[in-house]
């Protein structure tokens, strides 16, 4: 599915799993309030609020009443394996069919690194 046509808290939702998975948020690590998060990205927080209940939700995060929401022990792994399984369902027969019609291998990819 497009970006473009993904419900707005499903992008919020990517944009904070990406940084958990890349580090910028570590496990233990306390995330941006659901107001800081909304003005950082022009969202609305009760957007900001649907996105981050559904990592609450997953068990990704654990929330301390008046203080914030934390990432928990292993939450980048279990994005990681989740978004890896996701790709290679969804995401990569796609490409792979592509690259097939217009004649790319994969040592072609490979090459330009």
């Amino acid at each position: 599915m497009n970006q473009a046509n993904r419900p707005v808290y499903l992008r919020l939702r990517d944009l904070i799993a990406a940084a958990i998975i890349e580090g910028r948020y570590e496990e233990g690590a306390m995330l941006p309030s659901v107001r800081a998060f909304a003005a950082e990205q022009g969202a609305n927080p009760l957007t900001v609020a649907k996105a981050y209940q559904q990592f609450q939700n997953d068990g990704l995060v654990e929330v301390q009443r008046g203080v914030g929401m934390f990432v928990v022990s292993g939450a980048a792994s279990r994005l990681r394996a989740r978004e890896r399984d996701e790709f290679l369902s969804e995401e990569w027969p796609d490409i792979r069919a592509r690259m097939e019609r217009l004649g790319i291998a994969a040592s072609d990819l490979l090459a330009d690194c």
